[in-house]
């Protein structure tokens, strides 16, 4: 039987990249998913993911799941609101929050424009806690209710940027916070940190800076979106059902020599 069999997920960011491989895994196990993006397209990149051009709910029907397309601007609290709504009018529920969305800009602390930090900030942590706080009152009803960030393992270091990396170590952080509040509830919450991963949004790397990630990675491949996607079925499923506020590493060995 499926591990997530009749569960309901919403997932941001779920067009493309690391939020679609996580949406076609939690179908494969069973659950019905919310894809909420700015855009239904996947983004295809130079590196990686060139030939990724159906959405992913046509993915999901394919498999035989149920999907929904939401378009919505995370960093808008209105409009999450009505993509909650939404998915739990159409499934009858939520069980899940995968909170996936995240955006990433050049620059370094004198160049990068106030304006950009505040936008990545808005996306990468303040839309995470407002997701959360809406999803709540829905996770409360389930007999397994999950919420689950994806982080980065620029949360262990510097190197992208005033805005990127401390939003992300800012998530690890709040995954124990909440952990501890929500967890009379029964509802788990826990982080995961990805490394490498290929998608489109590395398109701002060169292919020097791209090697030489490579040869950090212990590993002998890049991960890929569905690694991350099988971290989070593991977290959302029942064998995860006393894992609370971690910070689960899925980088290829990547942070191991440090």
């Amino acid at each position: 039987m499926a591990q997530l069999e009749g569960r309901v997920a919403m997932v941001t960011g779920g067009s493309s990249g690391i939020g679609r491989g996580i949406a076609l895994e939690l179908v494969r196990e069973g659950a019905s998913v919310a894809v909420v993006d700015l855009r239904e397209e996947p983004l295809r990149g130079k590196y990686h993911e060139q030939d990724v051009t159906t959405p992913t709910v046509t993915e999901i029907e394919r498999l035989g799941g149920r999907g929904l397309f939401i378009q919505a601007d995370v960093a808008d609290d209105a409009a999450l609101a009505a993509a909650t709504d939404r998915t739990v009018s159409t499934f009858g529920g939520l069980d899940i929050l995968v909170n996936n969305a995240g955006i990433y800009a050049p620059g370094g602390i004198e160049q990068l424009l106030m304006e950009t930090w505040d936008r990545i900030t808005r996306v990468n942590l303040r839309a995470v806690v407002v997701a959360t706080r809406l999803a709540l009152p829905h996770l409360r009803h389930s007999r397994a209710g999950r919420i689950i960030h994806i982080a980065s393992v620029q949360a262990y270091g510097g190197g992208s940027g005033p805005a990127y990396a401390p939003a992300k170590v800012a998530l690890v952080n709040l995954t124990r916070d909440t952990a501890m509040e929500v967890g009379r509830y029964g509802i788990t919450v826990n982080a995961i940190c990805p490394g490498y991963i290929e998608t489109a949004i590395q398109d701002y790397l060169t292919e020097e800076q791209i090697e030489a990630c490579r040869r950090r990675t212990p590993l002998p491949r890049f991960g890929r979106p569905r690694d991350i996607g099988r971290a989070v079925v593991f977290l959302a499923s029942d064998d995860a059902e006393w894992i609370t506020g971690i910070s689960l590493v899925v980088d290829g060995g990547l942070l191991a020599p440090v």
